[in-house]
Order: structure tokens, then sequence, then C-alpha cells
């Protein structure tokens, strides 16, 4: 990280900011969903079994560092900044540990931490890690990582019930639907990551890192945004099938799809908005509707299918009115998970009233399964 002196920049504090600001509408629908079940909580802890938070983090006590003012300085003064941004008034604890990747996670069901590579502090200059940090803080307030327990789990039964056809594709298309939100939830990550830098160019330099590593001396944002378009529109269905193979069981989006995402909502206002101070209060999180949020999923879909300029979705324009079809779909999914989620809260009350403890998972978010991974697979967050 540069230690070099620059002028300070001066960011704004969204004062009572909901994570409901900066949420892809997907990602938003889905956790408004999971929120309202009754004893949501509950079934992920009674699945969550013995799966030891307390032993993972006396595992970075012990060989990483804890970040604070007296160790990793620099660092902390980013966090405290990037939570500053984002009015967050109890920062979870934040720990460097030694690792050559690009990449950092967000863990805990209870009393989620954060881990940072150590190549991040190497590579990233003061504004690519304030924004890294807000990313990872956007998880944390969004409650991300009770998704990832969840998935966990379903990628776990489905191993186990591999050998029951039926009842394995029927997981796999949950486990798939799950991937697809946690792939707006790094989205969403992503614009938090901007609202806490406050900072465009840093949060686009942020995912160039990713892509190609820390050296951006012979990197240009014009010609890495050129390549998003290209891989977003160019080719033909040979391609459009190759980009479904490589993200359908992917945790994080490509760098490049990240980045044109980004810049998209920087180009819409919305983040211009928020800035002005035109965004949801954490106080009117209650009174969120399920229905409003679902039916907003869906027309982000639709809008996201109308103006996509991927062959495959060109040829399913043409043949009939596939937006209103995508936007049923999700609609559609959206309920029969919840639906499945009340059952699994009803099935855990009654294994927990019983005694029987199922299986625990590991929290978090990211490629590696434990926690969100902003590394290789190229993500922050």
């Amino acid at each position: 990280m540069s230690t070099a002196d620059s002028p300070a920049r001066r960011r704004i504090t969204l004062t009572g900011i909901s994570s409901r600001a900066w949420e892809h509408p997907a990602d938003r629908g889905a956790l408004v969903a999971l929120r309202e079940l009754r004893g949501f909580d509950d079934v992920v802890r009674a699945f969550f079994g013995m799966w030891n938070e307390r032993g993972f983090r006396l595992s970075v006590l012990a060989s990483g560092i804890r970040v604070d003012h007296r160790q990793y300085p620099a660092v902390w003064q980013r966090y405290t900044e990037a939570a500053a941004a984002l009015d967050v008034a109890e920062l979870p604890e934040l720990y460097v540990t030694h690792s050559p990747w690009l990449g950092a996670e967000a863990v805990g069901l209870d009393r989620p931490f954060i881990v940072l590579n150590s190549a991040c502090v190497q590579q990233f200059d003061e504004d690519e890690l304030r924004c890294l940090l807000g990313h990872e803080l956007g998880h944390v307030g969004s409650g991300h990582a009770v998704y990832k327990t969840m998935l966990m789990i379903l990628t776990r039964w489905a191993a186990n019930l591999s050998w029951l056809p039926v009842g394995a594709f029927a997981l796999r298309a949950i486990i798939a639907a799950m991937l697809e939100w946690w792939r707006k939830a790094e989205l969403s990550a992503d614009r938090a990551g901007l609202l806490a830098g406050q900072d465009p160019a840093a949060a686009l330099r942020l995912l160039m890192k990713l892509a190609g590593g820390g050296d951006l001396s012979q990197i240009d944002t014009t010609a890495f945004l050129e390549q998003a378009a290209e891989y977003a529109g160019g080719g033909d269905l040979r391609d459009s099938l190759h980009k479904i193979r490589m993200t359908a069981w992917s945790t994080h989006p490509v760098p490049v799809a990240r980045a044109a995402q980004l810049r998209q909502w920087i180009d819409s206002g919305a983040y211009g908005r928020v800035l002005a101070g035109d965004y949801p209060r954490r106080d009117d999180d209650g009174s969120t509707s399920v229905s409003e949020e679902i039916k907003a999923a869906a027309e982000s879909y639709r809008e996201e299918f109308s103006r996509s300029t991927d062959p495959l979705v060109g040829l399913l324009r043409r043949l009939g009115d596939g937006a209103s079809d995508v936007g049923e779909w999700v609609g559609g999914t959206a309920g029969r998970a919840r639906s499945w989620m009340d059952a699994a809260t009803e099935a855990a009350g009654r294994a927990h009233r019983a005694g029987r403890t199922a299986p625990g998972a590991t929290a978090g978010a990211g490629p590696a399964g434990a926690g969100d991974s902003t590394g290789s697979a190229g993500t922050s967050g």
C-alpha cells in the first residue's frame, strides 16, 4: 500500500444509510424474503451445528495480525474512513493474514469479522484499499454470511444425495438460484465499496488489479471497459454458451462484468443520488415489502434482458417476449425458494426439538467457501 502523503479527500458521511441503498435489486429481493422468514436465524444455527466460528476466529488470531491503531495503523485508518462513510457504528474485527493472492473475506454469523490478505496491503493504494474494505463492510451490513452458510449446507446436501437423482436435481436447482443471488450480492458489495471510498476511478482500478495483478502502469481504464463490452456482446451463440458454463456455478461475476456493472450504476445517476442524500434509511428497514422487492428484482432482470447485447439473449428476444418470461421465472423462483425455506425452518425446528443436530457448514463468502474472497476468483469481497 502506498504510504506517500496525498491530499485528503472529503468524503460524505451517509448518515443512517440502509444496506438497501447499495443492494442490487435481485440481491435485495432475496434478502428481504429471507429476513421475513419466521425462525430463519434459528434454522441457520440449527444446521450450523458444531461448526466452530469461535475456532476460526482463534485461528486468525493466532496466525494473522489484528489490525488496530498500533498494528497496520495505515490500514486501520483506511478501515475507519470506510466505516465512517457508511455510518458503521461498530466495526467488525479486522485481521491481515499472509497470502500472495489479492483477496479478502467477511466471515461469521453472530460476530462477523473481516480477513484481509497481505497482498492487498502491498499492492493496493490507499483509495483502492478503502474501497475494498468498504466492499467487505457492505457484505457484513447486508448479512451475506447467512446466505453463504445456507449455500454451503445445500452444497453438502447435494453431495450426500447424489445417489438420488430427483432429490439431487431439486437441490442443484436451488443451489444454482442461490449462486445467482450470490453473484448479485457481489455487485451489491462493489457498490458499497464505491460508497465507502467515493472514488469511482479507485473502484475501477481495484477490479482491474483483481483481473491483471497489482501493476497498472501499463493498463488503461478505457481499454478495460472495452474488454467488458466485448465480453458482454461479442462473438456468437457458442460464446454465449461458454459464458453460461463459466459463470453458472461461480460465486463471483468475472472482473470485467463487475466493472461494467459498476460503471452502469454510476452512469444511471443512482450513485450520485445516494451521495446527495437520496437513499433509504436503516430506521425504515422494518417497513420493506417482500412482494415489492421481488417485483423490483424481476424488473431488474427484464431491464437487463432488454438491453443485453449477448447473442443468445438477442436470439431469445427475437423468438418471443423473453423479458416477460425471465421476469416471471425470477418471481416464481423467489417464491419457490421462500416456500422451501419455510419447509426447512419447520423441519429444523422438529429436528432441534428431537435433540438431533444436522452437520454444520462454513459461513462467509468467496470462491474457496469459508468467507467472501476477493482473490484469484476475481472479487473483493
